[in-house]
């Protein structure tokens, strides 16, 4: 296992993805994750996200935390809450948290996940 320190910003191929069929709301989004770093447990995570606008329903079984460096987004909750988050915002969206990610403006965010369990 490498102690070398990680750069979240070196060359490296992204996953292009699109949400599954049965979560999409509005919209062709394309998403593009660069995992930078995995644990020897696969346990943790960290790496960049983008995103294109569009509205998918989400589902986290891990625990993630975003810093937000280009875009829009709106998160909202299946209870309702809604929150609005841009270029420098920093959240945690928990493990268990339900509802949509909406992109209001093409976005890219710094990663780092959490996933106390394997399914």
């Amino acid at each position: 296992m490498s102690t070398s320190i990680v750069r979240l910003d070196g060359t490296l191929d992204a996953d292009v993805s699109a949400p599954p069929a049965d979560r999409l709301i509005a919209g062709t989004p394309q998403l593009r994750v660069q995992n930078y770093y995995s644990d020897g447990t696969q346990q943790f995570f960290a790496g960049r996200w983008a995103a294109t606008r569009g509205t998918w329903r989400v589902r986290y079984t891990e625990n993630e935390l975003c810093v937000m460096t280009a875009g829009r987004v709106v998160i909202e909750s299946s209870t309702g809450e809604r929150s609005a988050f841009g270029p420098g915002d920093a959240f945690v969206v928990p493990a268990g948290f339900s509802g949509t990610w909406e992109v209001l403006e093409d976005c890219a965010k710094i990663y780092a996940i959490f996933e106390s369990t394997h399914s």
